[in-house]
């Protein structure tokens, strides 16, 4: 007990500080030995674990924007591709349109054509109809009226040399 009460914490003995100074070497030793290198490891493993895991989230952050702007890219040419087909596809619609209105058109004139020439020979048919029919009523007409003048001998004779003479004449 006296020995605590002497002891006085601002003031340390000589073979106190000694023994405290070796106790603390050893110590020191031993936690180098056998604590700090185990502990300078694992930190240093740690620290390359998040190094790597820092590296590698870096290199999918990279290839993430790649992939991005590969689908940017892709997504663009499909779009290009879209719209030049759809442009083509106006094309060609609008050359099949082209293309049936023209034989529409040259359909309707050979119809016209054929219908006017029809028409042009019906009334050919009918004129030369009206004509046969004109010339017979004529022939029949002159018939009857050649019966009727000629109904007796002495004017046929009469009639006969008459166009004897005509003929000489001419």
């Amino acid at each position: 007990m006296l020995f605590l009460a002497d002891f006085n914490v601002l003031k340390p003995e000589p073979g106190l500080l000694v023994w405290t100074l070796i106790i603390f070497g050893i110590f020191w030793f031993l936690m180098s030995r056998f604590a700090f290198k185990p502990i300078g490891a694992a930190l240093k493993q740690r620290e390359t674990d998040i190094q790597n895991a820092l590296d590698e989230a870096k290199k999918a952050r990279e290839e993430m924007a790649n992939l991005q702007a590969e689908n940017e890219k892709l997504l663009q040419q499909a779009r290009e591709e879209r719209t030049q087909m759809l442009k083509e596809a106006k094309e060609a619609a609008e050359e099949y349109r082209t293309e049936k209105k023209a034989q529409a058109d040259q359909e309707y004139r050979r119809k016209v054509e054929s219908a006017l020439m029809d028409i042009e020979n019906q009334k050919q048919a009918a004129i030369v109809a009206l004509q046969n029919q004109a010339g017979q009523l004529a022939v029949e007409i002159a018939e009857k009226v050649l019966r009727k003048e000629l109904a007796d001998k002495a004017a046929q004779e009469a009639y006969a040399k008459n166009l004897v003479e005509t003929i000489k004449l001419n």
